[in-house]
């Protein structure tokens, strides 16, 4: 839909299909919008962190990403303070203009859809220039079904951790289950050919299920925590939304994706990867050969600390019930090749539950001492 209106519009527009190009392809195509996924938005913070860390300026650039999550929340909040504008002025004349710089010069506004983006990175985004507007929908639903905007006429537009306020003519509202249940034009009218998979995707009055786990704050704005099938139940009963835990650890510049596991099992666990171009960078500051094979450092004591630091930040946004207990550094990425992420850069949990049920298994070897 997106793309329709840009062509009506005659906007230039560039397709990229490896994230590892994506900041060359921006540097010559110079966008003001960019639409991606979460993952990218990720990658471009963590590819800023790994040349800051090369340049040894690591310090320096975590507290510039920290004061523009402060900003962003002053924003929000109508406090910012005289300190606040100061650090965050400072930092943006040493880092932010120079990460914008690298993006193309000229973005100003960004698009995330396929999965939630996070509080953490609406804020880091904002704070340094560019806003990310988050917006829900399937394909089911014609795409677009809420989204945040920079203005509204009835209040605020936007909202960072939240896919926004329904578009005119739509409807949305929360099952006692928790589902995010639909209505509106948009909607599909039928699966082709299949009335029992239609008959389940609707309820008795209407309204589309989207098979997503949500809530609606006071101002009608939507925040996604899950998917009602992605979720977890412990042996012990707890329900765990993967989504709350692996958003900090996959925050971690080793880390490029994580998977939470659990399922009818007595304590929640991780499944680690390993970002290759920051395993490089960490390697050499350990001074460790560049050429050392993941595989070769799944139990090495600093890798494994440095990734529990990751586990401590998720830990604290759930109880302790839902805490990560154990994790296991596995040597290889997961990829769309391997048939592990989708080409959406959506995690195929069953996949890899399947692939690493060993892995898993072993995670549960001998309880949790």
């Amino acid at each position: 839909v997106l793309q329709a209106v840009l062509v009506a519009a005659r906007a230039r527009i560039g397709y990229c299909s490896d994230v590892a190009a994506l900041t060359d392809a921006m540097k010559a195509l110079r966008p003001t919008l960019i639409v991606a996924v979460p993952r990218v938005f990720e990658k471009l913070i963590n590819t800023a962190a790994h040349r800051a860390a090369e340049a040894g300026k690591s310090a320096i650039f975590d507290r510039a990403v920290a004061t523009a999550c402060d900003y962003s929340r002053g924003l929000d909040s109508g406090r910012v303070g005289l300190s606040l504008r100061l650090r965050h002025a400072l930092f943006n004349r040493l880092v932010y203009s120079k990460l914008r710089a690298t993006l193309g010069g000229d973005l100003q506004w960004a698009v995330s859809g396929g999965a939630p983006l996070g509080e953490r990175l609406g804020h880091a985004f904002r704070g340094m220039g560019i806003t990310v507007l988050e917006g829900y929908g399937l394909t089911e639903t014609s795409a677009g079904t809420t989204v945040n905007r920079p203005h509204h006429p009835a209040g605020p537009g936007l909202r960072i951790g939240t896919v926004g306020r329904p578009v005119p003519g739509t409807a949305v509202r929360i099952a006692e289950d928790g589902e995010v249940q639909l209505l509106g034009p948009h909607i599909f009218r039928e699966y082709w050919n299949n009335p029992t998979a239609t008959a389940d995707t609707f309820t008795a009055d209407g309204w589309f299920r989207t098979g997503d786990l949500g809530s609606l704050d006071d101002d009608g704005f939507l925040r996604i925590t899950g998917r009602a099938k992605e979720l977890i139940v412990t042996a012990g009963g707890k329900n765990v939304a993967p989504a709350v835990l692996e958003d900090p650890i996959n925050a971690s510049f080793l880390v490029a994706t994580s998977m939470v596991v659990g399922d009818a099992r007595p304590f929640v666990a991780a499944l680690v990867t390993l970002d290759h171009e920051a395993l490089r960078l960490w390697l050499r500051s350990h001074n460790l050969p560049e050429t050392t094979a993941v595989a070769d450092l799944v139990n090495n004591s600093d890798l494994r600390a440095e990734i529990q630091r990751a586990i401590d930040t998720a830990n604290l946004q759930v109880s302790k019930a839902e805490q990560i207990k154990k994790f296991a550094v596995l040597p290889h990425e997961w990829t769309i090749a391997g048939g592990q992420i989708t080409p959406s850069m959506k995690l195929k949990r069953s996949v890899v539950t399947q692939q690493h049920a060993a892995d898993i298994d072993a995670l549960y070897a001998g309880g949790n001492d």
